[in-house]
């Protein structure tokens, strides 16, 4: 018997595509992340004129994902909007994770642990993107959750701490 195509792909998981505790938790957390961003940012302006194009390609990269990240898991999911702020999404973290490669103050200008972490985030978007094409639900939500932990709670955490540039501007 033959069978078409559609019937040999891979049925989508049946999963809540509403928001769940943890992504009000983590959307929550990237609102708060977003307010350090942005204050530093305000306290440092005296100095900006001082800061290499790619650091501030990589904030602005960053700031994109962060303001989006709240929208992205509080709001409707797998509408039209959703995809194209998910496209947008993914690009500022693919090229957040690229322009942190042209940021190298601290380590004698050569990369750092943090940069395991941008090539992490390299690969780990396209995989992001295939899953919800796919509508792998499950793993697609896995994944967002995941680098929303890794590559923006936690490495934009500890921006602020060791007298790094953002620390220096709040708390400096």
């Amino acid at each position: 018997m033959a069978t078409t195509m559609a019937e040999n792909r891979p049925r989508p998981e049946k999963i809540s595509l509403a928001p769940d505790p943890i992504d009000r938790i983590l959307a929550a957390a990237s609102i708060l992340l977003l307010g350090f961003v942005l204050a530093a940012l305000w306290r440092g302006r005296s100095e900006w004129h001082q800061i290499p194009l790619f650091v501030w390609l990589h904030l602005a990269t960053i700031v994109a994902a962060v303001v989006l990240t709240p929208l992205m898991l509080l709001r409707r999911r797998g509408d039209r909007l959703h995809r194209r702020l998910g496209w947008v999404w993914a690009a500022a973290m693919a090229l957040t994770a690229l322009f942190s490669f042209g940021v190298r103050g601290i380590n004698q200008g050569g990369f750092s642990l943090i940069h395991i972490l941008s090539a992490w985030t390299l690969i780990q978007v396209p995989l992001i993107v295939w899953a919800a094409r796919r509508h792998e639900h499950a793993k697609h939500r896995a994944a967002v959750r995941g680098m929303v932990i890794g590559a923006l709670l936690v490495a934009g955490f500890f921006t602020f701490p060791f007298d790094r540039l953002m620390g220096h501007w709040l708390f400096g």
